[in-house]
């Protein structure tokens, strides 16, 4: 039996693939299973992942054959594992060497829905380490807690799903595949559906996975309009969270959230191609014109004036009934 599958999707970053599969080989276990999907890669990431597959013991490759983006190439090795344990990891970060035996480890001890994890992140040669915003660690606790408060950084805020490890149970209760499609912010919708409809989880200080941030192919760092699917993905959470039983007390939370983000991008426009930015002007002034009015005005009012200012220009901008409903 599978004890743990390892979800990696890929996409033309033959420049860390090698890095990436190196971290997997010092993390092999016989009852470990390596799902590496090319997401319709156009460079030698190919090649290099069908080199993996005959030398990386437990290896399976799947590719995709156009670009679906991050949440959908999970989606699929979602639907070919067969761990009792799921994990993800991305084409272009790594793993300390023996980091994935410790995180099952955990899962075993602690027999929770979920665990979250610690991790390093890299920007160039500065390595800083970024801890899971939960106070009590290596205890079994409930998902829905940790979601609040919301004037506070929390648990949904560490959208990270390769910083954790996730019991197979959520797959068949529907709770671990990702919106498909989504572009960016695709952790977003599924760390809150995590949190909201999951029954237990935990935090553990295990280091082992090296996030790589400031990579010129990642979206984070291209001012296209894939960026704009983060307006797609906080609508879900604004949406699925309004149904929830605690909507009251967790709406505040979303809409601060959506809020910050937006008023981020606002920030830094510039980086945008034009017509993209105009794009986020027209989708934004829509997306806050769907919120819950009073409470947008509440958040709005307890941000700092330079973000306020940024998100009460863009209230004031004029929208279509088109654009309001999109």
């Amino acid at each position: 039996m599978v004890k743990l599958s390892v979800i990696v999707p890929f996409y033309n970053v033959q420049q860390y693939a090698p890095d990436t599969l190196k971290s997997l080989r010092a993390n092999t276990r016989e009852d470990f299973e390596f799902i590496l999907v090319d997401d319709c890669s156009s460079d030698e990431t190919p090649r290099i992942l069908a080199r993996a597959e005959r030398e990386l013991p437990g290896a399976v490759v799947v590719r995709h054959e156009r670009n679906e983006g991050l949440a959908t190439a999970r989606n699929t090795g979602i639907d070919r594992a067969r761990g009792e344990y799921l994990t993800f990891l991305d084409g272009d970060d790594w793993l300390a060497p023996g980091y994935l035996p410790q995180l099952v480890a955990a899962m075993d001890e602690l027999g929770c829905d979920f665990v979250r994890t610690d991790h390093v992140q890299c920007t160039g040669r500065a390595r800083s380490i970024h801890r899971v915003p939960v106070g009590r660690r290596q205890v079994v606790l409930d998902p829905r807690e940790a979601i609040l408060p919301a004037e506070r950084s929390t648990s949904v805020d560490y959208a990270y799903a390769w910083a954790g490890v996730y019991h197979r149970r959520l797959v068949e209760r529907g709770l671990l595949h990702f919106t498909h499609g989504l572009r960016t912010a695709e952790d977003r919708p599924w760390i809150w559906k995590l949190h909201r409809e999951a029954d237990s989880f935990a935090a553990v200080g295990l280091l082992g996975v090296y996030y790589r941030r400031g990579v010129a192919s990642s979206l984070t760092q291209i001012g296209d309009v894939r960026q704009l699917d983060f307006i797609r993905a906080f609508d879900q959470v604004i949406e699925e969270t309004a149904r929830d039983r605690d909507a009251g007390a967790l709406l505040p939370k979303a809409v601060r959230t959506y809020c910050a983000i937006m008023a981020h991008h606002l920030g830094s426009i510039e980086r945008f191609e034009p017509a993209v930015a105009r794009q986020l002007r027209a989708r934004g002034a829509a997306a806050l014109k769907r919120l819950p009015q009073d409470l947008l005005e509440q958040v709005v009012d307890a941000m700092d004036p330079q973000r306020a200012g940024r998100l009460r220009r863009l209230r004031r901008r004029p929208t279509t009934a088109r654009t309001v409903a999109a």
